[in-house]
């Protein structure tokens, strides 16, 4: 009889898409999901880039000892996965007695069967942490696909910044050959998604390693995007240093490469970027994106940044925030420094104390907000393409009197969520008749926005 099981994911999309897979999995093999409540398998996907994400971890280990203790009558059993599991170890194990399996990024593919195994040998505790010299590949299961398909090109990465535990946790950068992944795209928009995002720790040096079969990745992005039925394509994550030129101009000649790129710039000082080894200037950053520019004038840039990396100095943060400025960041992800064990910024002096580190990211956000809203107010009126997700959980349009849900002439609308070729969250009243579904593209106009979305309308309707 199959498990009810419940998988929680911390971090990035990587992590979301591993587990995706294992979700599918679980459900091939008989497995059934629940809400966390009423699940027997509990697992965690985990994230130590930073702290918190990993203090997250421990909080639910503690959440899933209270549920076995008031349910006494199930056999509860849990897993930590990703790289809280790579980074702890067996040490984690002290946790929880409920915890039955580590397994790392890399131990992925063989978690099926390994829980399997330990359902029918309740007394034994397993690790899957070695990494392997190879990308693991994993058996795909058909299905209806959701409109945005998630791939990953790679495993790991070789750059060592300073700041940085992924190389310690995801190991060494291992390409994927080229062939299984353009198979598994290929399989994925016959399942029904529109859109491919390609995934990596740092997707420009893809194929750069000895795992890599000759395939460069702008030649990666120029064959995924020749597949028939493919509406949009994007990536992530790219770093400044490997951007070639030949990838600056794919965007203004690969009409299905979304206009958007996420390319982290962690510091606009030099000085700082020199400590965190990240092999570019703010120059050089500033040359890539004016660049970008020019190839697509239409591009959205989006960035990681971090404030309170040891030794910044109130000028060199207000270098950081000028830079932001002067590139006009859509979105950042900004995050004040914290310790992670084992990198060569844990054992740097003059560490930025945190109520500092933090007034200088609530500056930083604030910037950002600001321009945010400017970017989005600049849409209205604007076309979009926007692919169509699923329906809206709630109505978001109580304000705009010219989109009532029924008018006399379409009959009942209801919100559809979305994105545009921006990457933007949009919002869309569509008329029930249309009989809209997910996976659809539809022109919109853009006719508000939110905090964090942009509202729409079909263009016979705003």
């Amino acid at each position: 009889m199959g498990k009810r099981f419940h998988i929680l994911t911390f971090g990035c999309q990587m992590n979301a898409n591993d587990s995706a897979w294992l979700a599918r999995a679980l459900a091939a093999g008989g497995h059934i999901p629940a809400p966390r409540e009423e699940a027997d398998l509990h697992i965690l996907n985990t994230c130590s880039v930073r702290a918190k994400p990993e203090n997250k971890v421990y909080t639910e280990l503690g959440r899933i000892r209270l549920l076995a203790r008031e349910h006494p009558e199930r056999e509860i059993l849990a897993c930590v996965g990703g790289c809280v599991a790579q980074q702890l170890g067996e040490k984690l194990f002290t946790r929880s007695r409920k915890l039955r399996l580590l397994f790392g990024t890399d131990g992925l593919t063989a978690v099926p069967e390994t829980i399997e195994h330990l359902l029918r040998h309740p007394d034994q505790r397993l690790t899957l942490l070695d990494f392997s010299h190879e990308y693991p590949e994993r058996r795909e299961f058909p299905g209806r696909e959701d409109p945005v398909a998630l791939v990953n090109i790679m495993q790991g990465c070789d750059n060592f910044c300073a700041y940085c535990i992924v190389p310690l946790t995801r190991g060494r950068q291992k390409s994927r050959q080229s062939a299984p992944i353009l198979e598994e795209c290929r399989a994925r928009i016959a399942g029904g998604a529109r859109e491919i995002t390609l995934l990596g720790q740092n997707v420009n040096s893809f194929g750069q390693d000895s795992q890599g079969d000759g395939t460069s990745f702008t030649n990666l992005l120029e064959q995924v995007a020749a597949i028939p039925g493919l509406a949009r394509l994007s990536f992530m994550t790219s770093h400044p240093k490997d951007m070639p030129p030949e990838l600056i101009q794919a965007f203004g000649r690969l009409p299905a490469l979304a206009p958007r790129l996420h390319l982290p710039l962690q510091s606009g000082s030099d000085r700082i970027l020199r400590a965190m080894g990240r092999g570019y200037t703010r120059a050089a950053y500033m040359k890539i994106l004016r660049s970008l520019r020019r190839a697509c004038p239409d591009i959205h840039i989006s960035t990681d940044i971090i404030t309170g990396f040891p030794g910044e100095s109130e000028n060199n943060f207000r270098e950081t925030l000028e830079t932001a400025q002067e590139a006009n960041f859509c979105a950042s992800f900004s995050f004040a420094y914290s310790d992670r064990p084992g990198t060569k910024a844990a054992s740097m002096p003059d560490k930025v104390p945190a109520p500092l580190a933090l007034e200088r990211l609530a500056r930083l956000q604030d910037w950002q907000n600001q321009n945010s809203r400017r970017i989005f107010a600049a849409r209205h009126g604007q076309k979009a393409w926007v692919l169509l997700e699923g329906p809206s959980l709630k109505e978001p349009f109580p304000e705009n009197n010219h989109t009532k849900a029924t008018d006399p002439v379409q009959g009942k609308r209801r919100s559809w969520h979305g994105r545009e070729e921006h990457g933007f969250s949009v919002n869309l009243l569509i008329p029930d008749s249309l009989r809209p579904a997910p996976g659809d593209l539809l022109e919109a106009v853009i006719t508000g926005h939110g905090r964090h979305t942009l509202k729409a309308a079909l263009p016979k309707t705003c």
